[in-house]
């Protein structure tokens, strides 16, 4: 299978709560929105999210328990010191992980942890597992 784009539509009965979130906060483009569907871009093209309510009996609400979302950035002391002065908390604190990053988590209105990190090198511990190829 040749996949050219990956992206996840999170069912929420907070459409325009979410969108209105991740414009305020991340910068998002809202690419498409017929009020019940939105598409959010992030950066480059290929970096978009969906959220959407449910329009089929089959199709229940998300639980953003056990969801994250993490997004690069080049600076995440700055990202953090701007979200954390917005009046958002960190549910995760800033820190240096082993494995290779600098970062912090908050959540959205649907309860998904939003990791918000940068690169850094990682510990002689976890270099191993790193495919460079």
């Amino acid at each position: 299978m040749e996949i050219s784009r990956l992206s996840s539509a999170f069912t929420t009965s907070k459409v325009d709560e979410s969108r209105d979130f991740y414009v305020k906060y991340f910068g998002a483009k809202v690419i498409f929105d017929c009020g019940w569907y939105i598409n959010l871009q992030f950066g480059s093209e290929s970096s978009t999210l969906q959220f959407m309510s449910p329009q089929q009996p089959e199709q229940q609400l998300s639980n953003g328990a056990g969801l994250m979302y993490n997004f690069a950035v080049v600076d995440v002391d700055t990202e953090y010191r701007r979200l954390t002065n917005a009046g958002l908390i960190a549910v995760v604190p800033l820190e240096n992980h082993p494995w290779g990053d600098r970062g912090f988590a908050i959540q959205d209105p649907n309860g998904i942890s939003l990791y918000i990190y940068s690169d850094r090198e990682p510990s002689e511990e976890f270099r191993q597992y790193f495919n460079n190829s």
